[in-house]
């Protein structure tokens, strides 16, 4: 399934249509309104597209990086090396080696991150900074950090400074959006940058996974017990992490989600401290008792869970509030 961000759809729409944003928005209320919760906000966007005769993935031909969204395969799209990375090598379960290389391509749309791997990581080798690169047959995948990514795989074709090809001045990255403080109660699916200050009222055990230890992907078990990582096969899994908690601002609650980075930063511990649990779950029930009642800042997005259907809140970054912050917030408010 393809996945186009929520704004990026609306804002298309409008483009295309000629319409307010204000109106296309009402339209989408309008329209899961009218599908009883049974549809979320980005699906009854596709319908109002598909409505107003609005395409929203461009079919065939060659891609500017703004329109390369995850999901999308046999891309083809061509830019210029604005970073080159160093490659690795990594070790596999059954005791072969790999490797790994990646490298920023640009263009006058966007910059996007492109991965590599095996005898297509030795083949990016010879590619360097600000010469044209045309990729033939990608695959644009999603990130653990929420970032698209160009995957080459073994039917990629890599071609270093095609004739005929220019590209302008690359687009310089977008910064991330600036959070903007929210309430609880005033929190809905399009808050993809919002910050919310409140009180840590539960906290429930953390929740372990077994990823692959080059790319970092789920990884789960076959038939046979290995466990297969989807992109290196199998290999040696390591462990990641996830915990959850109710943060509550007087306005109401909700439920968010850390994964592992943010999850070191909110107890204070090491990945190999939280990965003991595991083995002793009982012993983070010292934890809970700890973070009950704290003042946390998180910074994140919104987001619905579709199987408890519930509003939820991803730590993108979270710390203890600053009481004397939050108290002269309050005061200029007053």
């Amino acid at each position: 399934m393809i996945r186009i961000p929520f704004e990026e759809v609306v804002k298309r729409i409008a483009e295309k249509s000629g319409l307010a944003e204000a109106e296309i928005m009402a339209r989408i209320e309008t329209k899961c309104t009218q599908l009883s919760g049974l549809i979320s906000k980005d699906g009854a966007a596709h319908i109002v597209a598909n409505e107003l005769g609005v395409q929203l993935i461009v079919n065939g031909g060659r891609l500017k990086v703004k329109d390369a969204f995850p999901g999308m395969r046999s891309v083809e799209i061509a830019g210029k090396v604005t970073q080159k990375f160093d490659a690795r090598e990594f070790s596999r379960q059954d005791g072969t080696s790999g490797k790994l290389a990646a490298f920023t391509l640009g263009d006058e749309t966007g910059t996007i991150r492109v991965v590599a791997w095996g005898e297509k990581a030795d083949e990016i080798a010879a590619i360097s900074e600000n010469s044209i690169i045309l990729l033939q047959q990608a695959q644009v995948r999603e990130n653990n950090r929420g970032f698209k990514e160009l995957h080459i795989g073994s039917q990629t074709s890599i071609v270093h400074n095609p004739p005929g090809v220019a590209v302008g001045d690359v687009a310089q990255p977008q910064q991330r959006q600036a959070a903007v403080r929210k309430m609880i109660k005033d929190l809905s699916e399009q808050d993809q940058s919002a910050e919310i200050v409140g009180t840590i009222v539960q906290v429930f055990d953390p929740k372990y996974y077994e990823v692959c230890p080059t790319c970092n992907k789920r990884s789960k078990p076959d038939e046979s017990g290995k466990v297969v990582c989807p992109e290196h096969g199998a290999v040696q899994a390591a462990w990641s992490m996830v915990g959850n908690a109710y943060v509550d601002d007087g306005s109401g609650n909700i439920r968010v989600v850390f994964f592992r980075n943010q999850l070191e930063r909110l107890t204070n511990k090491t990945t190999e401290q939280l990965l003991a649990y595991r083995e002793i779950p009982e012993r983070f029930e010292e934890i809970k008792t700890e973070l009950l009642g704290n003042i946390v800042k998180v910074t994140g997005r919104a987001s619905k869970n579709q199987f408890f259907d519930r509003l939820e809140f991803v730590a993108q970054f979270v710390q203890q509030a600053n009481a004397d912050e939050e108290l002269a917030r309050l005061q200029a408010r007053t």
